[in-house]
C-alpha cells in the first residue's frame, strides 16, 4: 500500500470537484427531455464527440488487458483487439453517415426503421434489455474490477470500499449530468487520462529496477516479448494471435465499442453529432488515437512489470493482502504503479479515476437510453412524460451501476470478461454489416443469430464438449489439447451461427414493401443488394431513390484500406521508434504520411460523391 502525500490528495480531489462542477452545471439543462439526456441535443462538434469516444475506452480495466496480453502472449498478442481497426474504419467511411442519416435516438430504435411488425418491436424490446443491461453489466464489471484491484493495490481498501467510493461519486454525476455531462466532462479526462499514462511509463522505464529502455529491451524476460508481429513459425500462435483476428474476428464478433457496422456508445455519438461529416471526422479521430498512439503507455509499463514482478508468485509476495480470487497478471500494472513518487502519483490516480469515470459514466448514460427509450417507452409506458423519462434513466443509471459493482467482486482478471463478450458476439457481425445493404436480412435474421450465438457460446463454456473440442486446463494447470486446435474456436462459433441466420432469413418471408420502402428513402444505402426493391419502386412508381449520386461505399471500403495502412503505420512507426530501431521507424513514419496523403484525396473525391 502507498502512502500519498497533501500534493497527491490534492490534485485527486481538484481533479473529482472539477468533474462534479461540470455534471451538476449541465444538470439543468440535460434534465429537459430524453433528447438532452441522451444525446445532447443532437449539436455537438466532431472533436467533443471524438476526445469523449477516445476518454470512454481508456477505462481502468484496458491497461489490466493489456498488461495481461504482453505478460503472457507478448506484445503482438494485442492484435486479438487491434484487429477491431478495420471494423472501426468501416464504421468511419461506411456506415457513420449512414446512422446520422436514420436520425434516431439510439441504434436499438433502428430496428423498428429497417424491419416491421411484431418481430421488429420484439428484437427492439429484447435486444434493449439484452444489450443495456447484460451485456452493459458485464463491460461495467470489467471496469469495477480493474478498480477493485488498483484499489486493493494502491491504497489497501477491500474490494467493497472501492466500488462504493468510486461509484458513489460517478453515478450522481451520471446521473445529474447526462450525455452533455459526459461528453464535456470527457474532454477534460482525457488529457488527465493521457497525461498520467505517458508520465506513469516514462517514470517506471527508468526506475533503477528497470535501468531504462536500452536494459529493458535486453533483459531476457521481456526480449522475447518484444515483436509487434508473432513468430511465423509458431503456427498455433500465428493462426490465434494474427490470422483469426484480421481474418474473421473483425467482421464476425460484435464487441463493445467496435460493433460491425456501428452500434453502442459509438453510434450514440455519431447520433449526437451536428450532421453527417462530424459524425465521420469524430470516429476517425477515435481510431487513429485508439490504436495508433495510445496502447504505448501501456505495453511499456507491461513490459517494464516482467523485470519487476515476473510472475504471478512475486506479485502475491509484494501484496500479501490481496485476496487469492483476485490474483493475476492483470494486476502487474497497478503494482508498478505503487512505484511512482509523490505528485506524479496524484496525477496517476487522478488520470486512472479518469478513465474510471469516462467509461462508468458512458456505459451507465447508453444503457440507461437503451432501457428508456427502448423499452420502457414502448413496452411499459408509451404515453410518458418527457420528465418521468428522464426520472426513469436516472433509476436505470443506479440500478446498472450497483449490479455492475457487485458482479465485480465475483470475477478475478479482465481477461475473463473480454473472452465472454467476444464469444458471445462471434458469428454475428456479418448480419450487423448486411442488414444496411441486403434487403432479403429480415427480424429473424437477427433474432436467429442472437439467440444461437448464446446458445452455442453456452454450450461450449458450460458443458464439457468445448474442452473435448478445443482443449482445457486441468485442476493441476496442465493444458489438454482437444480435437481441433484452440484458435478454431470462434471459426466452430462463426460458421454455426451463420447457417442458422441464413436458414431462418431465406425460412421466413422477406419484410414488407412499405417498410424497405422507407427506410431506403430515409438513409439511401444504395448497393446492388437493393436492386429488386429499386426496382419494384420503380414499377409502382413509388420515388425511393434521392438523386442521382454514385455508390459511396467501393471508395469508402477504399479509404478504409488505406486508413489501416495510416493507423497501422503509425503504431508501428510508434512502436519502433520507442524501442530505437530508427531506419524502420522513418520507413513507416514515411508509409503513414504518404497513406495519410492518399486517403485525404479520396475523401475529398467522396465528399464530391455525396454532395
Amino acid at each position: 500500500m502507498i502512502s500519498l502525500s497533501n500534493l497527491d490528495y490534492g490534485l485527486i480531489i481538484g481533479f473529482f470537484s472539477i468533474v462534479l462542477f461540470i455534471g451538476i452545471y449541465v444538470s439543468k439543462r440535460s434534465g429537459k427531455n430524453t433528447s438532452e439526456f441522451f444525446l445532447s441535443g443532437r449539436t455537438m462538434p466532431w472533436w467533443l464527440l471524438g476526445f469523449s469516444m477516445v476518454a470512454t475506452t481508456f477505462s481502468t480495466d484496458t491497461p489490466n488487458l493489456v498488461t495481461d496480453i504482453v505478460r503472457n502472449n507478448g506484445v503482438s498478442g494485442n492484435w486479438i483487439w487491434w484487429c477491431f481497426l478495420i471494423t472501426g474504419l468501416l464504421t468511419v467511411f461506411v456506415y457513420a453517415r449512414l446512422w446520422r442519416k436514420s436520425d434516431v435516438l439510439t441504434d436499438m430504435e433502428f430496428y423498428e426503421l429497417r424491419y416491421g411488425g411484431k418481430p421488429a418491436r420484439f428484437l427492439r424490446g429484447f435486444r434493449s434489455i439484452y444489450l443495456g443491461l447484460f451485456f452493459n453489466i458485464i463491460t461495467l464489471a470489467a471496469v469495477n474490477l480493474a478498480a477493485i484491484k488498483i484499489g486493493g493495490i494502491m491504497l489497501g481498501l477491500t474490494p467493497i470500499e472501492t466500488v462504493l467510493s468510486g461509484g458513489i461519486i460517478t453515478v450522481i454525476f451520471s446521473a445529474v449530468g447526462g450525455f452533455r455531462g459526459v461528453v464535456y466532462t470527457d474532454f477534460v479526462l482525457f488529457f488527465v487520462a493521457i497525461g498520467g499514462a505517458v508520465g506513469a511509463a516514462y517514470y517506471l522505464v527508468n526506475i533503477p529496477e528497470v535501468g531504462g529502455m536500452a536494459n529493458l529491451i535486453a533483459h531476457e524476460n521481456v526480449a522475447g516479448k518484444l515483436s509487434i508481429l508473432p513468430d511465423f513459425s509458431d503456427t498455433e500462435a500465428l493462426m490465434s494471435i494474427l490470422v483469426v483476428p484480421l481474418a474473421v474476428q473483425w467482421w464476425s464478433s460484435w464487441y463493445p465499442g467496435s460493433e460491425p457496422g456501428g452500434g453502442g456508445y459509438i453510434a450514440q455519438r455519431m447520433l449526437a453529432s451536428k450532421n453527417e461529416n462530424h459524425a465521420i471526422a469524430s470516429t476517425f479521430f477515435f481510431n487513429i488515437m485508439h490504436y495508433g498512439l495510445r496502447p504505448w503507455p501501456w505495453i511499456l509499463v507491461a513490459l517494464a512489470s516482467l523485470v519487476v514482478f515476473p510472475d504471478i508468485a512475486s506479485i502475491q509476495e509484494a501484496f500479501p493482502h490481496i485476496p487469492e480470487g483476485k490474483l493475476g497478471d492483470d494486476l502487474a500494472y497497478s503494482a508498478m504503479l505503487t512505484k511512482l513518487p509523490s505528485g506524479l502519483l496524484g496525477i496517476v490516480l487522478a488520470s486512472l479515476g479518469a478513465a474510471y469515470m469516462s467509461t462508468v459514466s458512458t456505459q451507465l448514460n447508453w444503457g440507461s437510453s437503451y432501457i428508456v427509450n427502448d423499452f420502457y417507452k414502448q413496452q411499459v409506458n408509451k404515453k410518458a412524460s418527457e420528465k418521468e423519462l428522464v426520472n426513469v434513466g436516472r433509476i436505470s443509471t443506479v440500478v446498472l451501476m450497483v449490479a455492475g459493482a457487485a458482479l465485480a467482486l465475483l470475477l478475478t482478471n479482465a481477461k475473463q470478461l473480454f473472452d465472454i463478450l467476444l464469444e458471445f458476439g462471434a458469428g454475428t457481425g456479418l448480419v450487423y454489416i448486411l442488414r444496411w445493404f441486403w434487403w432479403r436480412i429480415n427480424s429473424w435474421s437477427e433474432i436467429s443469430v442472437m439467440f444461437m450465438a448464446a446458445i452455442v457460446s453456452l454450450t461450449l463454456t458450460v458443458t464439457p464438449l468445448g474442452g473435448i473440442l478445443f482443449g482445457y486446463t486441468d485442476l493441476s494447470g496442465v493444458l489438454v489439447e482437444g480435437v481441433f486446435s484452440a484458435w478454431s474456436r470462434i471459426l466452430f462459433v462463426v460458421l454455426i451461427n451463420t447457417i442458422v441466420w441464413l436458414a431462418a432469413t431465406f425460412l421466413t418471408k422477406p419484410e414488407k414493401k412499405d417498410v424497405l420502402y422507407s427506410f431506403y428513402k430515409k438513409t439511401q444505402p444504395g448497393g446492388p443488394g437493393w436492386k429488386k426493391v429499386i426496382d419494384d419502386a420503380h414499377d409502382e412508381d413509388a420515388d425511393i431513390v434521392v438523386g442521382n449520386k454514385k455508390w459511396p461505399v467501393p471508395a469508402g471500403i477504399l479509404a478504409m484500406i488505406i486508413g489501416c495502412v495510416l493507423v497501422y503505420g503509425c503504431m508501428f512507426a510508434t512502436g519502433n521508434w520507442i524501442y530505437g530501431n530508427y531506419p524502420l521507424a522513418i520507413g513507416l513514419t514515411v508509409v503513414a504520411i504518404i497513406a495519410g496523403f492518399l486517403l485525404a484525396k479520396v475523401w475529398n473525391n467522396m465528399k464530391k460523391q455525396l454532395m
